[in-house]
């Protein structure tokens, strides 16, 4: 049976310490998720399927069904191979495909963690999120900050990272927003004197 090659971008947490600091940050953001999760949930971007295997369990209750997109191939026989779930349904997808609304349909829960400074247009990309969401459905979107749209980052998979004012800019269309910071694997308001590398948006559309 083959592993998925680590890159360093996609976490393939059996490939990891259980101390690795990346796979900590991004298990962090699954859990502090968890809260919002019910109905209908997409999960776009799920990469190697671990989170949404965990949220399925935390929440089995809430939880009517939950959608896992990403655009590899092979990440999504990764995932149906080692995350499967009976509430758990992984597709091939493109995030900013202007289609993808019609093809998905409309979810209570949209979780969307990492994905945004990976695409060239992220307006569309919120766009396509805006569309898929309930009235009344949560959103819980995380990015790293950077120099700005359109600007060089020295990560390789990153177009560009927004910063924390653009960021907070993509949910004006919303009718409740809650903007949390993480660190490490703590997240809360903005402290004088931290320097907050990600940022967390909570959405109410």
């Amino acid at each position: 049976m083959r592993l998925l090659e680590w890159t360093g971008e996609r976490i393939i947490p059996k490939l990891l310490k259980p101390t690795n600091g990346m796979l900590l940050e991004h298990i962090a953001r699954y859990y502090f998720s968890t809260p919002y999760i019910r109905g209908r949930v997409l999960d776009i971007a799920c990469g190697t399927g671990y989170g949404c295997h965990m949220v399925a369990k935390e929440r089995k209750r809430e939880l009517t069904h939950l959608v896992g997109v990403d655009i590899d191939a092979e990440t999504i026989y990764y995932a149906n191979r080692e995350y499967n779930h009976q509430k758990i349904t992984y597709q091939t997808g493109n995030a900013i495909d202007p289609e993808l609304p019609e093809q998905l349909g409309q979810f209570d829960t949209i979780l969307s963690f990492e994905t945004i400074e990976h695409v060239e247009d992220d307006l569309l990309f919120m766009d396509n999120l805006y569309r898929m969401l309930k009235p009344g459905g949560t959103l819980v979107l995380s990015s790293p900050f950077g120099r700005g749209r359109g600007m060089q980052t020295s990560e390789p998979f990153h177009v560009h990272q927004l910063t924390p004012e653009e960021f907070e800019q993509l949910f004006v269309r919303f009718s409740d927003v809650e903007i949390y910071y993480q660190r490490g694997v703590t997240f809360e308001k903005p402290r004088d004197g931290v320097r907050y590398f990600i940022g967390v948006a909570v959405c109410t559309k």
